[in-house]
C-alpha cells in the first residue's frame, strides 16, 4: 500500500514508521526542514513546540510496542522516567520528563534511514479526489498518488477542509497563557513540587504551573482568562519576572541563584478544547481513502498534559485497525467509532472543567446545580478521603472520566457543607495587575495598569 502522511510531527512519524515497518511505502510531507545538527530548532508553524509539555506513561508504552528505536533515541537524549505515588495504587509509572523539542528530535533521529519511509519537505495544497474517494495530495504544484492519505497535520491543518466536516464539539475555552523556559544551575535542586512532574499554584483569578523537563530544564506557565486584558501584560518580560518574584512558589523556582532563563517569554495564545470526527462535508461517516489522527481529531488544554498521550493512543488504534481492515481505504469509519468512545470523553471532560474554572476565576462560586467538574471532585478528596479511591484511574487515564461519577455525590456534599479549596499563597488577580503594571512602568515599557475589577460573565 502507498501511504501519504500529512505532517512529520509525533503522530505522522509514529504512524509512518510503523506502516513502513509493515512493508508499506510511506511518504510524510512536512513543511519544516527538520532539526539542525546543533542549536535552536525553530519548528515554525507548530505553536506548542517550544511550550511546556507533559509526557504520560502511554507515550513510552506505545513507543516500546510500536517503535522501540524511537524510545531508545528519546532516552539517549535525556528523557527521564518518573513514577507517582497514588493513594490506593502505590507507585505507578507517571511518564517522562522531557521538552517537546527533545522528543521530536528523537523521533526525527530514529526515522532517518528507515526503509520504506521518506520525508518530503513541502506544503500540501489540497487533497486529490476521484470516484468519491481521496486518491492522493497536491504538494507544491505536484501530485502524490496514494491508496491512503493520513492527516497528521495537527489542529491547525487546513489541507482536509474541503472534504472534512468542521468541529462541532468544544472550541476556545476562555484561557490564555504565557510561559518561559529556564534551566537549573549546576548543582541546584528543583523548587517545590506537587508531584515528580509539576508544581501548580491556584490563585484568585489565575493559575501557575511549573513543568520539570529533562536535565534541569523547566517551564513556568502563567494561565489567565482570555477576557482579562490587564493580565495580558504578562507577555512582557518585565511583567512576567515581576509576577514570578511575587508568587512564592515561582520565586523559589526562578531565583537567579537557582536557575537561569533559556528563552524569552513565549506567548501561548488562547487555548482550546475541540473534537473533530471523521465525517465528511457530504454527511458521510468517513471519506474513503482518508483518515485524520492526533490533534486533528482531539485537542485538549495542556493543564493535564494529555495531548501527546491521546495522540499516541489514537495512533496505536489506527495501526491495529489497518492491520485487520480488508480495505484500508475504509479505515475511517471504525476509527471514528473508536474515537467517539475513547477520545471524545476526554475532550468533553476538559470543556466542562476548563470552562467552569474560567467562570470561577471571574468570581463565580461552585455551581451545585449540575455535575461538578473533575478538578473540583478531585480537590474534595482533601476533606473526604473516599473520593481519592476513584482518582487513580482518572489521573493515569487508564479508565474514562466517568470513573469519577460514583464519588461525585461525595464531593457535592463537601461543597454543600461550605468548604472551598483554599488558594495557594500569593497575590490576588488585582494585586498581580498592580505588580505587573508597576514593573512595566519602571521598565519604561508601559504606564501602570489600574487593577480593574473583574466582572462575572456567563
Amino acid at each position: 500500500m502507498r501511504v501519504v502522511v500529512i505532517g512529520a510531527g509525533p503522530a505522522g512519524l509514529l504512524v509512518g514508521s510503523a506502516l513502513a515497518g509493515r512493508g508499506h511505502e510511506v511518504v510524510a510531507v512536512e513543511r519544516d526542514a527538520g532539526p539542525p545538527p546543533h542549536g535552536h530548532w525553530a519548528r515554525r508553524g507548530v505553536m506548542q513546540f517550544h511550550h511546556a509539555h507533559g509526557f504520560r506513561p502511554q507515550v513510552a508504552e506505545v513507543l516500546e510496542e510500536v517503535w522501540p528505536g524511537a524510545l531508545g533515541a528519546w532516552l539517549a537524549l535525556g528523557a527521564e522516567a518518573i513514577t507517582f505515588d497514588i493513594p490506593g495504587a502505590g507507585r505507578v509509572p507517571a511518564g517522562h520528563r522531557s521538552r517537546r523539542e527533545t522528543f521530536e528530535r528523537a523521533l526525527r533521529e530514529a526515522s532517518a534511514g528507515l526503509p520504506g519511509l521518506s520525508i518530503r519537505q513541502g506544503h500540501v495544497d489540497a487533497l486529490c479526489r476521484a470516484g468519491g474517494r481521496v486518491t492522493g495530495v497536491d504538494v507544491d504544484g505536484g501530485r502524490l498518488e496514494a491508496d491512503l492519505v493520513i492527516d497528521a497535520s495537527g489542529r491547525a491543518g487546513r489541507a482536509a477542509s474541503a472534504v472534512r466536516a468542521p468541529s462541532t464539539v468544544g472550541g476556545l475555552c476562555g484561557m490564555a497563557y504565557v510561559d518561559r523556559l529556564y534551566r537549573l544551575r549546576a548543582g541546584a535542586e528543583p523548587g517545590p513540587m506537587a508531584n515528580p512532574l509539576a508544581w501548580q499554584g491556584d490563585f484568585d483569578g489565575y493559575q501557575t504551573i511549573v513543568f520539570l523537563h529533562e536535565r534541569g530544564y523547566f517551564s513556568v506557565l502563567l494561565v489567565r482568562p482570555t477576557s482579562d486584558t490587564a493580565l495580558k501584560a504578562l507577555r512582557h518580560e518585565a511583567a512576567f519576572e515581576a509576577a514570578c518574584r511575587a508568587i512564592p512558589g515561582l520565586a523559589e523556582w526562578t531565583d537567579p541563584d537557582r536557575a537561569v532563563p533559556v528563552t524569552g517569554v513565549l506567548p501561548g495564545g488562547p487555548l482550546r478544547n475541540a473534537y473533530r470526527g471523521q465525517r465528511g462535508t457530504d454527511g458521510r461517516t468517513a471519506v474513503p481513502g482518508f483518515v485524520s489522527v492526533g490533534d486533528a481529531v482531539a485537542t485538549t488544554t495542556p493543564t493535564f498534559g494529555r495531548g501527546v498521550a491521546t495522540t499516541f493512543l489514537q495512533c496505536r488504534q489506527l495501526l491495529a485497525l489497518l492491520d485487520t481492515e480488508t480495505d484500508p481505504r475504509l479505515v475511517g469509519e471504525p476509527f471514528d467509532a473508536w474515537c467517539q468512545d475513547t477520545m471524545l470523553p476526554w475532550v468533553l471532560d476538559h470543556v466542562h472543567m476548563d470552562g467552569d474554572l474560567v467562570r470561577r476565576w471571574q468570581g463565580g462560586d461552585v455551581d451545585l446545580s449540575r455535575r461538578l467538574p473533575s478538578d473540583l471532585i478531585l480537590s474534595a478528596a482533601a476533606v473526604d478521603p473516599r473520593i481519592g479511591q476513584a482518582s487513580p484511574g482518572y489521573l493515569t487515564m487508564r479508565v474514562m472520566p466517568s470513573c469519577l461519577d460514583s464519588v461525585e455525590p461525595l464531593a457535592r456534599a463537601v461543597y454543600q457543607s461550605g468548604w472551598r479549596r483554599p488558594y495557594s499563597p500569593g497575590p490576588t488577580r488585582d494585586e498581580l495587575v498592580d505588580i505587573t503594571g508597576f514593573a512595566l512602568a519602571e521598565n519604561g515599557t508601559a504606564p501602570p495598569l489600574a487593577a480593574s475589577r473583574r466582572t462575572l460573565t456567563t
